[in-house]
């Protein structure tokens, strides 16, 4: 079992990738000003989180500043562990999200019993690694800037499917 963390006064909260397009290797980080973590995700979560961050702010005050520029990725970048589940709750008193994002762990067949249960995310306990982060609004549309400039990067969408197009060539479902 990996460590958890709990960043109250988060400094650095980014995403990043490293590697070829078609091949990156994706990282979330989160840190204060005791240090940082980095963990393994994949592009679909880091494009998710940041829609969904996108739709908090609509709700929540602007952030004093207008411009959010990208945050870079510290270096190294060594990831932890690997990402499975965020959860994403919003003190709007405190007008910040509070991220919530847990380490992926193998499937254990023999406990599934069948039943689902009632587990509110931002409060349970699991087996694995978490990461629970304050994240104030100017944070939070950094991160959206970040995501947005990241998804730039890589391939191009093909016109007809909007699957990644490859160097080598793409077998495109819609030409069938």
């Amino acid at each position: 079992m990996n460590d958890s963390y709990e960043f109250r006064t988060v400094t650095h909260f980014t995403a990043g990738a490293e590697g070829q397009p078609g091949q990156r290797v994706f990282f979330l980080q989160v840190g204060d000003e005791t240090g940082h973590i980095s963990v393994r995700l994949e592009k679909q979560q880091v494009r998710a989180l940041a829609q969904f961050l996108r739709t908090v702010l609509d709700d929540l005050p602007a952030p004093p500043q207008s411009d959010a520029q990208p945050v870079p990725l510290r270096e190294p970048a060594i990831a932890e562990w690997v990402v499975g589940q965020i959860a994403v709750g919003v003190a709007e008193a405190e007008a910040e999200v509070v991220l919530v994002v847990d380490e992926l762990l193998p499937d254990d067949d023999d406990d599934d019993d069948g039943l689902d249960e009632d587990i509110d995310l931002l409060d349970s306990e699991g087996d694995g690694a978490r990461i629970r982060a304050h994240i104030d609004v100017t944070q939070a549309a950094r991160f959206v800037a970040t995501s947005d400039e990241l998804m730039t990067r890589g391939r191009p969408p093909c016109r007809l499917c909007g699957q990644p197009l490859d160097p080598t060539g793409h077998a495109c479902p819609r030409l069938n």
